[in-house]
């Protein structure tokens, strides 16, 4: 087939041999099936900004720092040269997401290399060897639905550990081979301390992933793991291996105001009544 242009320098340096098959085309990169040397790989071709479906990609750079004092600063006045900061930040957010998640017990596909907005990565496969489907192609029984669930949630769990929420989980964002889930498309993971948008987003990722298994096995649509993880790690006590139970009590109750007033004005009553007792005492013959 007829090489892309942003894959063209990477063909040219070596790194890739052959470019198999266009693999599919997404709001933020194009995908494509390749060859290098022996082994077959997929490199994720990055669109640019504003041809990227994240109109509001802003949200999730918040907290996201440079090290770098003057990229900073451009990215910040928004320059031309801030602007192709802020892409390359975009796109080396994805690999140091997947390097901070796979370290973290947290399947994901292995990145290799990312060049001028080209990543280079597996290439996930199913048991034949062929590209493994995304989990909004799977048919699910009851119990793998309620399995595979599970799984996910432990690595929503084990993201935040490490200090990350995806931000844009679903179930065309998993892919499914012989072993269950593999977590894919993560430049827009957010920092979950830094960003003030963390929990909406985790919020949101997981009952979006609870409404896709939950048409294979209703009894999720009932749980309420997304408040109890955030709540968890709000408390500090998240751990990677937390059991989680699926509810979560709100406190749902108005501080009783009326209440309150009541009980200070009955120990104030009953201070007066021990000290005029005190003065009859003390008068006393």
């Amino acid at each position: 087939m007829k090489i892309p242009k942003r894959i063209q320098p990477l063909i040219d340096e070596g790194l890739i041999d052959e470019v198999v098959s266009r693999l599919m085309s997404g709001k933020e990169a194009d995908v494509y099936v390749v060859r290098c040397n022996a082994e077959i790989r997929c490199a994720k071709v990055y669109k640019e900004a504003a041809n990227r479906g994240f109109k509001q990609a802003v949200l999730y750079r918040e907290g996201r720092k440079s090290r770098n004092s003057r990229r900073s600063r451009a990215m910040d006045k928004g320059s031309k040269f801030g602007r192709e900061q802020q892409e390359q930040t975009w796109h080396n957010a994805e690999v140091d997401a997947l390097n901070k998640l796979a370290a973290a017990g947290v399947r994901v596909p292995q990145p290799y290399t990312c060049v001028d907005g080209v990543l280079l990565m597996e290439l996930v496969t199913d048991s034949e060897g062929l590209v493994a489907p995304r989990l909004s192609e799977v048919i699910l029984s009851a119990e793998d639905a309620v399995r595979d669930h599970a799984t996910v949630m432990r690595f929503v769990v084990r993201m935040l550990c490490a200090g990350l929420v995806h931000g844009d989980l679903s179930e065309f964002n998993i892919l499914v081979d012989e072993n269950g889930p593999v977590i894919i498309d993560l430049p827009q993971a957010v920092d979950a301390a830094a960003n003030n948008n963390a929990e909406a987003m985790l919020e949101r990722d997981v009952n979006k992933i609870r409404s896709y298994y939950g048409q294979f096995a209703p009894q999720l649509l009932k749980t309420q793991y997304a408040k109890e993880i955030w709540k968890l790690f709000e408390d500090g006590e998240l751990q990677a291996d937390s059991k989680l139970t699926g509810t979560f009590a709100e406190n749902l109750t108005d501080a009783d105001v009326d209440g309150v007033l009541e009980v200070i004005e009955s120990v104030k009553e009953e201070e007066q009544q021990r000290q005029e007792r005190k003065i009859e005492a003390e008068n006393q013959p």
